[in-house]
């Protein structure tokens, strides 16, 4: 069993301290209505929290645009182009790792694809699949029509609004199963006290990143205890599209 106390410390240590927890949820990879979806979509519900659906453009089917209509707490964001590593010998994965004219077009293409699928419910972040892009993207993303980017980890100065995920669940470098739930725990609760204490932005939206297609049942089984200790530690949720203006 889990040991939740340095999370409901550090949250109790936010609320004494009058110092909101904000808190926001992205999913990667979708691209079509799937079981799987179904439960994360059930979970946000019964959470009462959005699910932020990064979404992959050459592959997303209009069923998804259907599903997400008629969800309003589903909210996709344009995840890269076609998830397709391009990074050179030696370099970590990426599907831009340069900012040159192609990628340039890949950024419009996946924008203009993903509007045609969602309209007005696609939220213009850009999500670089494994959560990597050449630094100078940054301007063009802007240029084009983007609102914001989102990665992972503290967030760094940019040429615009970034709003990244801290936590993973997943052990990807090993089994892919969940990852060790108190050294999760642990974890989160070192990015709120480093709020806190003025070593990280305390003001960036806390975020929890997953991978539906592939989660296991440990998985979702802490995902959903998670989220719900933060919620009932007094984390607030937050609300993207103001953090974007």
């Amino acid at each position: 069993m889990s040991d939740w106390t340095p999370l409901r410390d550090a949250l109790a240590r936010s609320r004494a301290a009058q110092v909101a927890v904000p808190l926001w949820w992205r999913d990667d990879d979708a691209v079509t209505p799937t079981p799987a979806l179904d439960v994360l979509h059930q979970m946000a519900s019964d959470l009462g929290i959005p699910v932020h659906l990064a979404v992959i453009p050459s592959h997303a089917r209009q069923s998804l645009g259907t599903y997400v209509a008629e969800r309003s707490d589903v909210i996709p964001l344009v995840h890269g182009w076609s998830h397709e590593n391009m990074a050179l010998n030696g370099q970590k994965s990426s599907e831009f790792p340069t900012a040159d004219v192609a990628a340039l077009a890949r950024l419009k293409d996946g924008l203009a694809a993903l509007k045609g699928v969602f309209a007005g419910a696609l939220l213009p972040v850009f999500v670089p699949p494994w959560n990597r892009m050449h630094p100078d993207l940054g301007v063009q993303l802007r240029d084009v029509g983007y609102l914001g980017a989102s990665t992972f980890g503290p967030r760094q100065p940019a040429e615009i609004t970034t709003i990244n995920t801290h936590i993973d669940p997943i052990f990807w470098r090993g089994h892919r199963g969940l990852a060790d739930a108190d050294t999760l725990i642990t974890l989160t609760a070192q990015r709120i006290n480093a709020r806190l204490d003025g070593h990280e932005d305390a003001r960036e939206p806390l975020g929890y990143l997953t991978h539906h297609l592939v989660h296991t049942p440990e998985i979702w089984a802490f995902s959903n205890a998670f989220l719900s200790e933060m919620l009932d530690g007094g984390a607030v949720v937050a609300d993207l599209e103001k953090e974007l203006t």
